[in-house]
């Protein structure tokens, strides 16, 4: 039997639940095989009678028959694979490494398979997950709508009421004063009663505004916390990309202080004699990390408590370091800029400017390079500051770190890589 046709056969013939050579082979009724014991085994654990591969649901659970002719070439098969390798075992070695490469291949055959699917269970939670929280957060916008109906309501019913009130007063003293009117003698009329002044009296139109306000700040404290249990949740998933960041020392400005780990740097105030390397930084205070990342995703933590101006973010290798142009993504840089006490800023074009809630202590960078997405999050608060998105990039992203001066203030506590707790 040739390699090749293994290959092919190997692919024909293996059982989706357990990744080997059909046993016992059964069809069920969307037309796919799969062992007799694996398929039982699988109903039996699952509340729905479903397909595992294409998720064609039957109402009763089918009656499983052996396909006596896949069996037949599955057994086939088998002992053609036992003869391959007995064969093999005396071939050259160059035999023996095709095989050991087809091997290698059908593994990782079994691993891509396992990955999509534990991708699709992760995207029916998530769509559970969506599902349950709009739906809350509907009822909440329809309760929330019901009750503002309400009050409206009752507050014009009561502006009619007063409104009647005052209507039957004013009826009752205008034939008080016709009465008086018709009498002919009206020296000698008992003491007419006295009559009120009305120029000061009148019904007022509520306003609705403060109703709605209301509602709408409990909507928004609402959807406050659930962007904050989604955040959560987010910031659990994406620390599973988490790198170890260290600095490279030789592209740090001379006034910045590396740490001897190359897990903390300073404003040293005083610039250092250090050689006029092509990628050290002579204008910016800032500093790259050692290891530069071209794909899949990443994420790091940096602790700027204490400081009260800084830079985190992301640099492409390409990054101009000599000279005082601005950074930007348009230049290559994706970062938060922290100014002041609480100033926050974006420089994207355009300018922007943001306000977070709470002073971060540590701030969180997620990159997913091939979705072009560089996340900020406030690591202690459980909470996203910004996101870049919609980014193309074509050449190696650098952690970036600038720790600043004292300029604004006392500012000589250091940026820190901080290890990524798992745990939380």
């Amino acid at each position: 039997m040739s390699t090749s046709s293994t290959v092919l056969s190997e692919e024909q013939f293996l059982c989706s639940v357990c990744l080997d050579v059909f046993t016992d082979p059964v069809s069920i009724p969307c037309g796919h095989n799969f062992c007799k014991v694996c398929i039982s085994e699988y109903w039996n654990t699952t509340a729905l009678c479903q397909c595992p591969l294409c998720k064609d649901t039957f109402n009763t659970r089918p009656d499983l028959k052996t396909n006596t002719t896949l069996r037949e070439v599955a057994d086939h098969f088998k002992r053609m694979k036992v003869r391959d390798r007995e064969e093999s075992s005396s071939k050259p070695g160059d035999v023996a490494q095709v095989q050991q490469m087809i091997q290698e291949r059908l593994l990782k055959v079994k691993e891509i398979k396992l990955s999509v699917e534990l991708s699709q269970r992760d995207a029916e939670r998530e769509i559970a997950g969506s599902v349950e929280v709009f739906t809350a957060l509907v009822r909440s916008i329809e309760r929330s709508q019901g009750e503002v109906i309400e009050v409206v309501e009752e507050k014009q019913k009561a502006a009619e009421r007063q409104a009647e009130g005052l209507i039957e007063e004013l009826e009752q003293e205008i034939t008080e004063l016709l009465r008086r009117g018709t009498e002919l003698d009206p020296l000698h009329q008992n003491s007419p009663s006295p009559i009120k002044g009305w120029s000061e009296i009148s019904v007022h139109r509520d306003l609705h505004v403060g109703t709605v306000r209301k509602a709408l700040s409990q909507l928004e404290e609402m959807l406050h916390n659930e962007m904050e249990k989604l955040c959560n949740a987010e910031l659990k998933m994406i620390r599973q990309w988490s790198v170890d960041v260290t600095l490279d020392p030789d592209t740090a400005h001379p006034k910045l202080i590396v740490s001897e780990n190359r897990k903390q740097v300073s404003y040293g105030d005083k610039g250092q004699i250090l050689p006029d390397l092509p990628k050290r930084f002579d204008m910016y205070l800032s500093v790259l990390g050692k290891e530069g990342f071209s794909s899949g995703r990443f994420y790091f933590e940096v602790q700027v408590r204490g400081k009260i101006e800084w830079q985190v973010g992301v640099a492409r290798e390409s990054i101009i370091r000599k000279g005082p142009k601005v950074k930007s993504p348009d230049t290559g840089l994706w970062a938060l800029y922290m100014k002041g006490e609480n100033k926050y800023e974006i420089k994207d074009t355009p300018h922007m400017h943001l306000f977070p809630g709470q002073k971060p202590q540590k701030v969180g960078v997620f990159v997913d390079y091939k979705e072009g997405q560089i996340s900020f999050y406030d690591v202690e608060n459980m909470s996203h500051i910004y996101s870049f998105t919609g980014c193309t990039f074509t050449e190696k992203l650098y952690p970036y770190l600038n720790p600043c001066d004292n300029s604004e203030g006392p500012n000589s506590a250091p940026l820190v890589i901080s290890p990524v707790n798992h745990t939380d």
